[in-house]
């Protein structure tokens, strides 16, 4: 059986992340293998992938702050927010100033309701969102509460030639964007073009970090088919969650699945670790319980 953990990859562009699942399940030796985070095609960088036990993390794992660097590019607006889709419209964005993109970056920070592309994998009346609107139909979604903690611009600067517009009427925006989960850069792009009146949608999207996993951390797949380094699972939730370690009794009770009195240490996730060291369980704190997520023994 292959080792429970993660594995921090670097996705290269081009590829889903079902395909990294599925070429990392050839090189750990076993299906049992999932992400958490979903990243666009076009997107490249930090996935989270969880093997045997730690498949039962990502799911906490998801919920996690990320971080993004992002290019935006002003004045071309496509049906999908970034660069996989079809042009809709082109306006001139050579009005657009940086205190105007500052300000309309400004609006796009802190907590917001912001509407998911209608090309993404959320649910309508049971169906992706995405399947509805490459058969033609058009897709509403509801906005969303989500918050953009940080959204620093790093640099403005002409797009260049065959951006979709003429010589200084495409804008490259490259920034770099810390949010809670359920947050589409490509949306943000889509919002900051529209509140400059030219349009605009994301054509470059790197993930840098998930939680506490980072770049620092991540192999690309030909690292990973030379060795498949694999973060051990009581590692990785110490790293991600709060710690709690307890007595031999204590593991006992919650090896069985039992309750135990809270630790004050928040509503969780909170990694419990028994008196040797070895991750037991995964616990969230409700008034004064601390009730399992998930055992692992």
């Amino acid at each position: 059986m292959a080792e429970s953990g993660l594995i921090i990859v670097d996705k290269p562009g081009e590829w889903t992340s079902h395909d990294v699942v599925a070429r990392m399940r050839r090189l750990a030796g076993t299906r049992r293998v999932g992400h958490a985070g979903t990243l666009d095609p076009m997107a490249t960088g930090v996935l989270v992938v969880g093997v045997e036990k730690a498949t039962r993390l990502l799911g906490h794992l998801t919920l996690t702050e990320k971080v993004y660097e992002a290019t935006i590019r002003l004045g071309v607006t496509t049906n999908t927010d970034d660069a996989e889709g079809e042009v809709t419209a082109v306006a001139s964005a050579a009005g657009v100033t940086p205190e105007g993109i500052g300000k309309g970056v400004e609006a796009l920070t802190g907590a917001i309701m912001q509407v998911p592309p209608q090309v993404s994998a959320i649910k309508v009346n049971g169906q992706r969102a995405y399947k509805k609107a490459r058969a033609g139909e058009e897709v509403e979604l509801a906005a969303r509460p989500v918050t953009v903690r940080a959204f620093d611009v790093l640099d403005v600067r002409p797009a260049g030639d065959g951006a979709g517009g003429g010589a200084g009427d495409v804008i490259d925006v490259d920034a770099v964007v810390t949010c809670s989960s359920g947050t589409y850069i490509r949306s943000l792009a889509r919002d900051l073009g529209a509140a400059l009146g030219v349009g605009g949608h994301l054509t470059r999207l790197r993930r840098t970090r998930v939680g506490p996993y980072d770049l620092s951390q991540a192999r690309t797949l030909d690292q990973l088919a030379e060795e498949c380094v694999i973060l051990p699972i009581g590692e990785a939730v110490a790293a991600a969650f709060p710690r709690r370690d307890v007595t031999a009794e204590e593991a006992r009770i919650i090896g069985h699945g039992g309750r135990l009195p809270a630790a004050g240490l928040g509503q969780g996730p909170i990694g419990v670790f028994g008196p040797d060291g070895a991750l037991l369980a995964l616990v969230e704190e409700q008034g004064r319980t601390a009730r399992p997520l998930a055992v692992f023994v």
